[in-house]
């Protein structure tokens, strides 16, 4: 009679055990994101390096890099022209500087993976792309900015709201950064953090510079900040970053606040210039391709050159991270 009861403990704690090791597995299974970065203005050839291996250092996220070598304002990204294009991450990193890229269809394939429920983080130029006139962009950033004044220092205040996203981070000053205006704050945005700027006119100017918005039920959070290289590797721009993708995420705990000891993602380049087809085009294009699952290796956009490994040493060349 011992005997089977020994047997029924042994056999729970076994069972106990095993369904532990289940959920330890479960839980540390890395998110997968995708960075979108390229367009005017900005080094994003190394930016995308350092944003990549910053991310990953911190969180326990994996990074696929889709980096457009175009750097004028009609940076073009063709797998937007798919439906699925957000298919298999977790998350979404917005770092495009497209002014003048401005076909609906195009922008609205883009907001309707986010609209299903694809969490998103938009950095810096995302906020100045896609131009369009209509407020389909803006509403789903949760902001509406139109430029930005000179480079200077810009003080941080993140004394405005508590929030998981900037609990335990402190004020600090940036180097030389541009500061966007925040003409436009949609009711469905939270402000996080404001920037204040010494203008050229010797008046001081202040702006939300990060926020997070509620996109019909779907987490985004917004920065402006990251023009300069020294800004982006900068460990406390970094955290930020960090904190508010994984907040996006519904995964800002211990479990995902530690470093990615896997491989690194894909890093895809499109060569310069992709051209924009014309206005319209990408639903025609929904229905002559196939559609591209990003997420899956071996499986790019056309017309996508992977980087070597002595492009992203070159990119890495005296950066540190």
């Amino acid at each position: 009679m011992i005997q089977p009861i020994r047997n029924k403990i042994l056999y729970a704690l076994a069972a106990a055990h095993f369904m532990t090791l289940i959920g330890q597995a479960a839980a540390e299974t890395p998110l997968r994101a995708l960075l979108v970065c390229g367009g005017c203005c900005h080094d994003y050839g190394r930016q995308s390096v350092m944003l990549r291996d910053g991310i990953q250092a911190r969180a326990n996220v994996q990074v696929d890099v889709v980096l457009n070598q175009d750097r004028t304002t009609k940076t073009y990204f063709p797998m937007y022209e798919k439906k699925d294009w957000a298919k298999g991450y977790d998350v979404v990193i917005h770092d495009e500087c497209s002014a003048d890229i401005k076909d609906a269809a195009y922008i609205q394939n883009i907001v309707d993976a986010h609209k299903n429920g694809v969490p998103a983080v938009a950095i810096h130029c995302a906020m100045h792309s896609f131009r369009t006139g209509d407020e389909v962009w803006p509403t789903f950033l949760g902001i509406r900015s139109y430029g930005h004044g000179w480079r200077k220092p810009i003080d941080l205040d993140f004394s405005i709201a508590e929030h998981p996203i900037t609990k335990g981070l402190t004020n600090w000053t940036t180097i030389d950064e541009e500061l966007y205006d925040s003409r436009k704050i949609f009711d469905t945005a939270k402000p996080l953090l404001l920037g204040s700027q010494v203008s050229m006119k010797g008046k001081v100017e202040t702006s939300v510079v990060a926020w997070t918005n509620d996109y019909h039920g779907t987490r985004v959070f917004g920065t402006t900040l990251g023009h300069d290289n020294k800004t982006v590797s900068d460990d406390r721009y970094l955290n930020l970053i960090v904190r508010g993708m994984l907040w996006a995420c519904d995964k800002l705990n211990p479990e995902y606040l530690k470093p990615y000891t896997g491989p690194n993602g894909k890093f895809d380049t499109l060569p310069a210039p992709v051209a924009a087809p014309a206005a319209g085009a990408a639903v025609d294009a929904q229905k002559k391709n196939a559609t591209t699952d990003l997420s899956k290796s071996g499986n790019t956009v056309p017309r996508i050159e992977k980087l070597t490994p002595e492009q992203e040493a070159a990119i890495l060349k005296d950066v540190k991270v």
